[in-house]
């Protein structure tokens, strides 16, 4: 059976609007494998990347004093006890809204992920009066730091380590949250199981294991919320590596290959 390790690189320093994720994360990467050369970087390597640190690099951070809210959001917030400018970035940031209940708005972000609040996240922000939004792409986010650590680690464009970013969402009719794909780089989201025989024989049809998430909740459990390392290495995963600009396929991408389309939507 293989071996699946993840290890945190080493913490980061507090992300700013500009700063050159790929270059951070290299040279952490980089002091790391001074200290255990066995983790220097591998073909097949991947790295989780959190989004916070993508949405702060990418400007995608709110400053609630600059907000003003709607009615609707004031209201809501009053009943609930929740910040009304908070409110407000949250119904800006959704397309659909599809319930306001219980101090929570669960709604249809412009990716098409159906998530808490749209995304809209006031943790780890740095200040009190800040709130980070989803990155615009987070496809192409990955892409971007991907092609980054290509040049900083001197690899040649199929070396480079795939690369995850992740966010944390809820689960219908559970209790608790897990760390899921938002974008990918160099790994294909989705493993296909249909039409391949089970453990008796059977031919499988409908069996397709989200691959990246399942990466990006193995990466959590080793960083954990608190420890500030915000990148993970996983390694032992075997998984289908792709590149980005081959001529006969479009690059992997959460949006197009993991969100259901809505016509697909049984709950609604």
């Amino acid at each position: 059976m293989p071996t699946i390790l993840a290890v945190p690189l080493p913490a980061l320093p507090e992300i700013t609007h500009g700063d050159d994720l790929a270059v951070l994360i290299a040279d952490a990467w980089g002091a790391m494998a001074n200290e255990q050369p066995d983790l220097a970087p591998k073909p097949g390597d991947v790295l989780v990347v959190t989004q916070k640190i993508v949405s702060k690099a990418e400007g995608c951070v709110v400053d609630l004093t600059t907000i003003e809210p709607r009615p609707e959001a004031v209201e809501f917030a009053k009943r609930w006890d929740r910040d009304a400018r908070q409110v407000e970035v949250v119904l800006r940031e959704s397309v659909d809204v599809l319930r306001m209940e219980r101090g929570i708005v669960i709604s249809r972000t412009k990716h098409g992920f159906v998530c808490a609040n749209a995304g809209v996240d006031a943790s780890n922000t740095g200040r009190g009066d800040l709130v980070t939004l989803l990155p615009d792409d987070p496809d192409a986010s990955a892409r971007r730091i991907r092609d980054g650590l290509a040049t900083r680690l001197n690899l040649a464009p199929d070396q480079a380590p795939a690369v995850i970013v992740s966010d944390s969402f809820g689960r219908p009719w559970r209790f608790g949250i897990v760390d899921v794909a938002l974008g990918v780089a160099g790994i294909a989201p989705l493993v296909d199981w249909r039409g391949r025989p089970d453990a008796d024989g059977r031919v499988m049809h409908s069996t397709v294991v989200a691959l990246a998430d399942e990466i990006c909740s193995a990466a959590e459990l080793a960083a954990s919320k608190t420890s500030r390392q915000p990148v993970v290495l996983v390694r032992g995963v075997d998984f289908e590596a792709t590149q980005e600009d081959g001529p006969e396929s479009a690059p992997p991408s959460v949006q197009r290959d993991v969100v259901m389309p809505l016509d697909m939507d049984l709950f609604k």
